[in-house]
This record gives C-alpha cells, sequence and structure tokens, in this order.
C-alpha cells in the first residue's frame, strides 16, 4: 500500500462545528453526552483552526445545529461572523422545522451569502420527512444545499428512509448526507439513497466505527466522485481522522477528489 502525506494535499474538511467561545466547551460536552462519546476538544473557532492546521486544511465547512427555534437568527449571525473574521470557513446556517418564518429567513440567509443549510433532526427532534421540514426545503431547493446528520439507532428522526422520501419529492434538492448516509444506519443507507446525481457523502464520525472493509465498499457503492473528507470536529482530532482516512488505503487520485475536488466542483469553486 502506497504511503501519503497530507502536504500532498489540498484539503477541505467538509463537516465541522463552532459555537462561541463562551459556552464552546459546555456545547462541546453535552454533544459528548448525548453519543457517549469523550470529545477531542471544544468546539471554538480558534481551537478548530489550530486542529485543522496539524494536517493542513484550507477551508471548513463551519455549521451549528438550533436545539429550538428561537435559536436559530442568533446561530446564524454568529455563524456569518465567524465566516466574515475567518476566510477559511464556508458557512452553513441552520434552521429548525418549528421556526416560524423559515421562508424569510432563508431569504436572509442567502443575503447573508450562506452556502448551505446545517439540520441535525436528533437534536433538533423532528422528523426530516415531517410536514414542516418540507417547508424548509421548498425555500431551499434550488438555492442553498442541506447537509444533513444522518442516521442512529436509537432514533428515527433522520433514518434514511426519510430521506428517501424527501428525495422522491424534491428532485432539485442538493443534499449532503453525513457519515457514509447514516451514523450506525450504513447498510440501510446503502439501501435508501444509493447513488444520486444531487447527493453527496462525508466520511465524518464513521471511520472510528468501521471497519476498513467497510468503509470502502461504501465509498464504491456511493462513488469516489460523491465522497468528501470530514472530521466532525470537535468530536475528533483532525490527525487521527487524517490517519484513519489514509489507512483505507486509496489510491493518490482518489483521495485528491475525496479531500477537496469533489468538494469544489459540488459548491462551483475553482480554488480555495
Amino acid at each position: 500500500m502506497e504511503t501519503f502525506t497530507a502536504e500532498q494535499f489540498e484539503i477541505i474538511d467538509a463537516h465541522t462545528h463552532i459555537y462561541p467561545e463562551k459556552i464552546s466547551q459546555k456545547a462541546s460536552d453535552a454533544i459528548g453526552d448525548f453519543y457517549d462519546i469523550k470529545m477531542f476538544s471544544k468546539g471554538s473557532s480558534d481551537v478548530l483552526i489550530e486542529n485543522g492546521s496539524r494536517i493542513g486544511v484550507k477551508k471548513y465547512l463551519v455549521c451549528s445545529a438550533a436545539t429550538i427555534p428561537s435559536q436559530v437568527e442568533s446561530i446564524n449571525n454568529f455563524i456569518m461572523e465567524e465566516a466574515k473574521l475567518h476566510s477559511e470557513f464556508f458557512p452553513f446556517g441552520t434552521m429548525h422545522a418549528d421556526y416560524e418564518n423559515i421562508g424569510d429567513e432563508i431569504d436572509r440567509m442567502v443575503e447573508m451569502g450562506f452556502k448551505g443549510i446545517k439540520l441535525h433532526p436528533d437534536f433538533q427532534k423532528f422528523d426530516i420527512d415531517c410536514e414542516n421540514a418540507y417547508k424548509i426545503y421548498e425555500a431551499a431547493e434550488g438555492r442553498l444545499p442541506v447537509l444533513f446528520h444522518m442516521g442512529d439507532d436509537r432514533y428515527d428522526f433522520s433514518k434514511p428512509y426519510r430521506l428517501k422520501r424527501v428525495l422522491s419529492d424534491f428532485k432539485n434538492l442538493k443534499v449532503l448526507a453525513a457519515h457514509f448516509g447514516g451514523y450506525r444506519c450504513w447498510e440501510e443507507a446503502k439501501e435508501c439513497i444509493g447513488r444520486n446525481p444531487n447527493v453527496r457523502f462525508d466520511t465524518s464520525s464513521s471511520l472510528p466505527m468501521i471497519s476498513r472493509e467497510m468503509a470502502k465498499g461504501l465509498i464504491d457503492y456511493y462513488g469516489v466522485e460523491n465522497m468528501f473528507f470530514g472530521t466532525d470536529f470537535p468530536m475528533w482530532s483532525a490527525t487521527e481522522e487524517l490517519e484513519r482516512f489514509f489507512s483505507l488505503g486509496l489510491s493518490f487520485e482518489d483521495n485528491r477528489k475525496i479531500f477537496s475536488e469533489n468538494f469544489k466542483e459540488f459548491f462551483g469553486i475553482e480554488k480555495i
């Protein structure tokens, strides 16, 4: 197996979370408690950049999820303020199915320069194919991609079969299906989502839990051209996630695509 180093690639981290400094430790700990996983770090912008710099990350998709509707606007304001301070940030806003003025806020997100919307239905407690969630997709379709936290064997909110319904009903909605399409629901994700020209997948929060053979099988099934590299910071160390990814033994060209080329093609970015 050929050995590669981070310096050989242009790396985009397609799945990270940031929180205001004063709550970054508390927010990170809450996520760790939710998943019963010891978090790598607190989720502040400076720690994200310092952590990513160890592997030469050039750009970070940054996001945060509003667990209640009243948090939507303040989180969106925070994410965009951080993106203005850090040119390497690629901002995704938040939305909640129970937010009152979904269309107006998505209009504001587009005007502000957001690149997409992040939903975490398990935290936010709504089914991704519920009636109110459909209002999000109606307003976002053709305008902003949606990054879904996907899957959890403890809950049903974001199971892959629900995303299958959304994709069927919104033919022009661009989707990022996190965690190889379904955290702890990887086989169901293969059956329900498969290859779709509007869907991309990321590697985040999966490589520590699945075998090398399963990870490679998922990449082959979805297609290398449809995969992004993501760390799910602050859950995991960028260095360790990179080591796990390199252990898959992919070719130089496949690594190059997953690290940055697929992301740039999907979002129409020429250079970062």
